[in-house]
């Protein structure tokens, strides 16, 4: 590999299953990633199998037939997804602990949230999934109190100003109503931090219950909370599948 087939180095932290690519040019950012001894910069590239790149004080050892992970996870309610929590809440990565590889969460799910969540040791396929400008969609179960009215529906429709700014357009379906609450499918192409709890909250409604049912064409099913599987090979034909009729999509729009 000469000095032109160099890989950039949030790619290379994200495949040794470190970080996601933000999370890797944060890291830089700030100054936690060294090469050789040297500080690294946004733009550096290196060798992985060659060079000593350094993460946080944790050097990176790249085999070239190291194994990638893809994992479906049903995240209960009262786990954060993070892969280590100082404050001893519990995590993630004690529900997988068994796989022999470092994964790391593909988005988020907030403590009080439960349902599907990808983690891998691909970079890619997270940037894939969860970089803002993919609008990959994600689809949830919503129990809220009151009753929603017609008007309310029809905001969360066309999109709620949360954090000084309008959320996208979301597809919004009444699932079931009764009388102090209603059920709720909501498909977000963005994902703002807490936006479901945030946009209900911004028109008095508030969220009893929020599970994630599906990321893009891949859905949830029966898998009981707690528990992992990998993704099947069709599962993973689907996803790229919509990733680019996704990628088409933003083309024609430009």
């Amino acid at each position: 590999m000469d000095s032109n087939e160099k890989i950039r180095l949030q790619k290379i932290i994200a495949d040794a299953g470190i970080a996601s690519r933000r999370k890797a040019e944060e890291l830089i950012e700030k100054g936690a990633v060294t090469v050789n001894g040297k500080r690294a910069q946004i733009g550096d590239k290196a060798d992985p199998l060659k060079d000593k790149i350094v993460v946080a004080g944790r050097q990176i050892i790249v085999k070239k037939s190291a194994r990638k992970y893809y994992i479906m996870l049903h995240k209960p309610r009262g786990f954060i997804t993070t892969m280590s929590d100082e404050g001893g809440r519990k995590c993630v990565a004690e529900l997988v602990d068994e796989i022999p590889a470092r994964l790391f969460p593909v988005g988020r799910l907030d403590k009080d949230s439960e349902g599907l969540l990808f983690m891998t040791n691909d970079g890619d396929f997270a940037n894939m999934i969860s970089h803002p400008s993919t609008h990959f969609a994600k689809t949830y179960r919503v129990t809220v109190h009151p009753r929603i009215t017609e008007e309310q529906l029809t905001e969360l429709t066309t999109g709620v100003v949360i954090d000084g700014r309008k959320s996208m357009p979301a597809s919004v379906r009444v699932v079931t109503a009764e009388k102090e609450r209603t059920v709720l499918e909501i498909v977000l192409e963005e994902g703002r931090n807490r936006q479901i709890r945030k946009m209900c909250e911004a028109l008095g409604l508030e969220v009893a219950r929020l599970k994630r049912t599906a990321i893009g064409p891949v859905k949830l099913g029966m898998l009981q909370p707690g528990k992992w599987r990998e993704l099947e090979p069709d599962e993973m034909r689907k996803i790229r599948a919509y990733q680019n009729k996704l990628a088409s999509r933003r083309q024609d729009d430009e």
